[in-house]
C-alpha cells in the first residue's frame, strides 16, 4: 500500500526531527516564531547597501518571516540583489491568498505564494493576472495532520471525522480531491472553521479530530505544544495523488512585461541565496534569526521548519535532475486539472496561463550544490 511504503521511507527523517524538537517540546503552542505587527519596521533591507542607484523592488512574504525565507535574507545580506541593481525590501504576509490579493492590487512587485491560489485569483480577476516566474518549493507542504491518540493512523481513518481549518485554507479547498484519492467520502467529514493562529490549538485541545494546512506551519506548533513526531499522523497531499508544487515567486503579468530585467535579476539573486542555504543551512538559519528585530523567533522551532523544507520541499529528485525553479509539464498539467476541480474554477487555465520559465537563469546557475558540499543543519 502506498501510504505504508511512504511511512517507512520517512522514519529516519522523522527521527532526526524528533531529536531537534526535544529541546523545546514543552513550550506553548502559540509562541511566536517571527516578527509580529508593530514589533519591527514593516519593511526590511540591508542597511549597509548604497541604495541610491538601485531599482526599488517591493516583496511580500507568504506569512510571518520564517527560516524558509533564508534564501531571500541571504541574497539581501550578501549583496546578491544589489549586484543585480536591485534594492529589495520585504514585508510579512498574512497567508497565501491574502498575499496574492495584495500583489494583484499593485501594493507589491513580487511575492511568495502558491500557483493554485493564484489561478483562483486570476479566475475572479482576469484583468489583474498573476503569473509564477520561478518555483521555490518543488513539493507543496499541503497536508492533513492528526494525533494518533485520536485513532487516526491512516488517511482512511478520516472518514466521518471532524476536521478543522480556516475557511480560505488551500488544503481544505482541495480536501475533496484528497478524499477521493485515499478512498473516503468527502461528504462524511464535518468541518470546523477557526482563525489560522488557532488551528493547531484546536487539535491539541481535542476540539477537532484533525486539521488541514501546511506541514511547515503545523508541525512546529504541534511539537511546541508538547507532542512528539511519534504522536502525530502526517498525510501529505503530494504522497496521496495530489502532486502539487509549493510556493513560487509570483508577480503581475503587467509588471513582468514592463520590467523583465528586474524580474530576471531578482530570480537570479534569489537562487544564489537558496544555493547558499543548501550549502550551509545552519548559517542560513542564523541569518534569519539575526534579521528578526523582535527577537521573538525560536531557533529550535525554525530549525524544525527548515529541516522539513530541505527534506520535503526543496531538494527532490526532480530538482536534482532539472535544477531549481522550473516545472515538469506533465506534473503541472495534472495539478492544474485538479485545481480546476478543487477550487471550482470557471475557466480552464493552461500551464502558459500561470507559469513561465522565460525569467529563469540558465540551468548551470540554478543547479543544486553537490551533495558533498551540503553541510548538515545543526
Amino acid at each position: 500500500m502506498i501510504v505504508k511504503q511512504l511511512r517507512s521511507k520517512r522514519v529516519p527523517a522523522l527521527v532526526a526531527i524528533a531529536a531537534s524538537v526535544a529541546l523545546f517540546a514543552g513550550c506553548a503552542a502559540n509562541t511566536p516564531t517571527a516578527s509580529t505587527p508593530g514589533s519591527s519596521p514593516a519593511a526590511t533591507n540591508a542597511a549597509s547597501t548604497d541604495n541610491k542607484n538601485l531599482k526599488e523592488v517591493r516583496v511580500q512574504l507568504s506569512f510571518l518571516k520564517q527560516s524558509l525565507d533564508a534564501p531571500l535574507i541571504l541574497a539581501i545580506n550578501k549583496g546578491y540583489f544589489a549586484e543585480e541593481g536591485l534594492n529589495v525590501t520585504y514585508e510579512r504576509g498574512f497567508g497565501n491568498a491574502d498575499t496574492i490579493s495584495k500583489l494583484g492590487t499593485g501594493k507589491f512587485d513580487l511575492a511568495f505564494s502558491d500557483m493554485y491560489n493564484a489561478m483562483d485569483f486570476n479566475d475572479k480577476n482576469p484583468n489583474e493576472k498573476i503569473i509564477a516566474v520561478a518555483v521555490t518549493q518543488n513539493k507543496a507542504p499541503f497536508a492533513v495532520l492528526s494525533l494518533k491518540q485520536n485513532g487516526i493512523d491512516d488517511p482512511k481513518d478520516l472518514q466521518g471525522k471532524n476536521l478543522g481549518a480556516p475557511a480560505g485554507d488551500g488544503p481544505r479547498k482541495l480536501f475533496p480531491l484528497f478524499a477521493e484519492e485515499v478512498g473516503i467520502d468527502p461528504k462524511s467529514v464535518e468541518w470546523t472553521t477557526m482563525e489560522p493562529k488557532l488551528r493547531e490549538t484546536f487539535l491539541l485541545q481535542g476540539k477537532v479530530d484533525a486539521i488541514s494546512g501546511f506541514s511547515t506551519s503545523a508541525l512546529p506548533s504541534l511539537l511546541k505544544g508538547g507532542k512528539s513526531m511519534d504522536d502525530i499522523s502526517l498525510f501529505y497531499y503530494t504522497e496521496n495523488g495530489l502532486d502539487f508544487y509549493g510556493n513560487a515567486i509570483l508577480t503581475r503579468e503587467s509588471f513582468a512585461k514592463q520590467n523583465p530585467e528586474v524580474v530576471k535579476a531578482f530570480v537570479k539573486a534569489y537562487f544564489r541565496g537558496m544555493q547558499d542555504m543548501m550549502k550551509d543551512p545552519s548559517a542560513a538559519l542564523d541569518a534569519v534569526i539575526a534579521s528578526d528585530d523582535s527577537k521573538l523567533m525560536d531557533r529550535q522551532a525554525e530549525k524544525v521548519r527548515m529541516e522539513i523544507g530541505l527534506r520535503d520541499l526543496f531538494i527532490t529528485p526532480e530538482v536534482e535532475k532539472n535544477g531549481l525553479g522550473g516545472v515538469d509539464e506533465k506534473r503541472m498539467a495534472k495539478s492544474i486539472e485538479q485545481t480546476i476541480a478543487g477550487f471550482g474554477l470557471k475557466g480552464n487555465p493552461t500551464i502558459e496561463d500561470i507559469f513561465t520559465d522565460e525569467f529563469l537563469p540558465p540551468k548551470e546557475l540554478r543547479t543544486l550544490p553537490a551533495e558533498s558540499d551540503r553541510k548538515p543543519l545543526s
